[in-house]
């Protein structure tokens, strides 16, 4: 049984059902309460965002800023699922119309350790999602490669450190890789190409050393 922080604007008696059929100890509150001090004792935190997709997009940044590490969940009308990315730096979303059974699955895999489990990489506008594989800049996602995945990771997760071209073959290519140097900047140039004009310095070059990712 978990301790669940439902965070709604509904002043609803019961305003997500199918979440009260379960057997968890469940505690209201408004986004207008001390939501940063009540979420102390949760297991999760539901933030439902069917009313007001920016105001529950902020409480979720708001979370994520202050290293408040218990899992979120955000609650979703059918219309707000479209807006839904990684950005929103939420563990998961639940549908408005989902089922007891499936709030139960998504609540036990949100508090339960994963054995392999991945983390996220958030740094400079760019929000890297290891679990789902996926990049997402400006809450736009980002089509990469494997290796451009692994180099633009490995980079983020370390900002402002200068890696040489020979660490990052290292790092993200592996020791047996037999090919030159010359594949980094390949991967690099094609990563500032789909990071686009006004994010391709994200990747700094620093001459004769290598590269480093410059958070602004």
């Amino acid at each position: 049984m978990a301790t669940v922080l439902l965070i709604t604007p509904s002043t609803a008696a019961d305003p997500f059902p199918p979440l009260t059929l379960l057997p968890h100890t469940i505690a209201i509150k408004s986004p207008r309460d001390q939501v940063l001090t009540e979420s102390a004792g949760a297991d999760v935190i539901l933030i439902d965002a069917r009313r007001d997709l920016g105001a529950a997009k902020n409480l979720c940044h708001m979370f994520a800023t202050a290293g408040v590490g218990i899992p979120r969940l955000i609650i979703l009308s059918e219309g707000g699922l479209a807006t839904y990315s990684g950005a929103w730096e939420c563990d998961d979303f639940l549908a408005e119309s989902a089922s007891p059974a499936e709030i139960e699955t998504r609540l036990r895999l949100a508090t339960s350790p994963q054995e392999g489990a991945t983390t996220r990489v958030t740094a400079g506008g760019v929000v890297i999602d290891e679990a789902a594989y996926s990049v997402w800049l400006d809450d736009n996602p980002l089509d990469l490669t494997y290796t451009e995945f692994e180099l633009l990771k490995f980079l983020a997760a370390h900002p402002g450190r200068v890696f040489s071209r020979e660490q990052l073959l290292d790092e993200v290519w592996g020791y047996d890789y037999y090919g030159g140097t010359r594949t980094v900047d390949v991967h690099v140039r094609r990563l500032r190409a789909k990071l686009g004009p006004e994010h391709e310095a994200l990747i700094g070059t620093v001459r004769n050393v290598g590269y480093r990712f410059t958070v602004r």
